[in-house]
């Protein structure tokens, strides 16, 4: 850790912006834009964001962070015209880019905090650089590609002293919330073991890379987009959505759901750091006999186990079952043959020494078990809930932000997203560790056996046991690219 901590030191002299004495205060600054109009707040109560990717999810990001009714959307940068379309239309006084660098540079003074809505792959050097410059930050799930940058961001938070979250906007339902009441009321005892399971992927995976290269768009700056990823031709149908499938820009299943589906038993168990995870893979076939090898795809299915050291909320360890592909938990013996496990693809459940509870996506709709246990729960409300549900994730960062760091609650801030986050890309540790071919005693190369099983150095982020996947806790970027420098 503090190996890490003075690598961000470094990094942060040699931040490109550097030069500019706004970096510890730049969040303070007011822009001249923001003052005067219909509906005007006192400058101290309006917050300006620079979004970054405002296509697909960061559309739907900078709508809600405008309905908090405090945000003002200053700056909107995108590298592809086309996604950008509908948000430069919605925001037509914000300034647009297509290079968040370049934004950045000019653009500094003018803005108080950055929406990082873009591929997994280039969250971290975004968020980070914003940091650096004082920014207040919001990072859509998951927080990273790689352990490395988690820990750095959760590291960088407290160092810059700005206000964080994360977008798994679970995190600021009732569900959370309630399950935890339940549970520090005693209702299911003792929690040994939690699955988590969902039907993604719901885009390609376990596939090969297309050998048909196909013209970039002319809407798109297709270097821009790779950002820190390897150089690779462009291909049809991987932009805008199939990304989530290849280890180079996504993080499968995991990343996807993830940060909904396991948000809960962090927060109920206060889970921190897994010990030790083990993965099995799915397989996928070239022809009815032969088994494809695409390592470069995450596999189309995968059950991952991860062993929790007991916390202030257990008694014991914790284990934690993850399943996606559409591979489910045997149902709870107390649930009924026509009741929904979960919601029916996602789920969540919580087996303590004397009961059970689940819940839906985002931590919705938390059910006792049986279900005839429900009618009648009395437990006191301990935890305030957060206010609008529909847009609470979003209005509380943008309250806290306003308010200043270390003012307000967040639901998902990196402290909380960091080791959440963390625990996700060391479970794909396991699950491209399932993947990668091994040597025989004759040094002939065998095919994978589907399954591995980690041993986790926490303090010095580092497989102990099978030292091929270490190379994917902080992956090599392309040059030119640099996080924090």
């Amino acid at each position: 850790m503090e190996k890490l901590k003075k690598e961000m030191t470094d990094n942060s002299r040699r931040n490109f912006l550097k030069t500019s004495a706004i970096a510890a205060a730049a969040f303070t600054i007011v822009p001249r834009h923001v003052l005067g109009g219909q509906g005007y707040l006192a400058p101290s109560d309006r917050l300006i964001i620079a979004s970054v990717g405002v296509g697909g999810k960061g559309k739907s990001d900078v709508a809600m962070f405008a309905k908090s009714g405090k945000a003002d959307i200053g700056f909107l940068c995108d590298v592809d015209t086309r996604r950008a379309a509908d948000s430069v239309k919605a925001f037509p006084k914000a300034k647009f880019y297509k290079d968040w660098r370049e934004m950045y540079e000019k653009e500094h003074k003018n803005f108080d905090a950055v929406s990082v809505s873009t591929p997994d792959h280039n969250h971290a050097i975004q968020a980070l650089a914003a940091m650096q410059l004082g920014k207040h930050v919001y990072v859509q799930k998951p927080l990273t590609h790689d352990i490395y940058e988690a820990r750095a961001l959760t590291a960088a938070a407290a160092q810059y002293k700005v206000v964080t979250q994360m977008g798994n906007q679970g995190a600021s339902n009732d569900g959370p919330r309630q399950m935890k009441e339940w549970y520090d009321a005693g209702l299911i005892g003792d929690v040994h073991t939690v699955y988590a399971f969902t039907d993604r992927p719901v885009w390609p995976q376990g596939i090969p890379w297309s050998a048909n290269k196909a013209d970039i768009p002319k809407e798109l700056d297709w270097d821009l987009w790779l950002g820190t990823a390897p150089y690779k031709d462009y291909v049809d149908k991987l932009v805008p959505f199939n990304w989530r499938g290849w280890w180079d820009y996504g993080t499968g299943a995991l990343g996807d759901m993830g940060c909904h589906l396991l948000e809960a038993p962090f927060s109920v168990l206060n889970l921190k750091y897994a010990s030790e995870v083990e993965a099995s893979v799915g397989s996928v076939y070239v022809d009815e006999f032969k088994r494809g090898y695409f390592p470069d795809s995450c596999p189309p299915s995968s059950h991952v186990t991860l062993k929790f050291p007991k916390t202030n909320k257990t008694k014991g360890d914790v284990t934690v079952h993850w399943m996606d592909g559409g591979i489910q938990p045997e149902r709870p013996v107390e649930l009924g043959a026509n009741e929904v496990f979960g919601d029916g693809g996602n789920g969540t459940l919580f087996i303590g020494t004397k009961g059970k509870m689940m819940a839906s996506t985002y931590s919705a709709n938390p059910r006792l078990l049986p279900l005839s246990k429900n009618a009648d729960i009395k437990v006191k409300e301990k935890f305030a809930r957060v206010k609008d549900q529909a847009n609470g994730h979003y209005a509380q960062w943008v309250e806290a932000s306003i308010a200043g760091y270390g003012k307000q609650e967040l639901s998902s801030p990196f402290e909380i997203a960091g080791p959440l986050t963390e625990a996700l890309l060391m479970a794909n540790l396991a699950i491209r560790g399932a993947d990668i071919q091994r040597k025989d005693a004759n040094g002939k190369i065998t095919y994978p056996g589907r399954y591995t099983k980690l041993l986790w150095d926490n303090n010095q982020m580092k497989v102990t046991n099978f030292d091929d996947v270490n190379q994917f806790v902080k992956r090599e970027y392309r040059k030119g690219w640099t996080l924090g420098a």
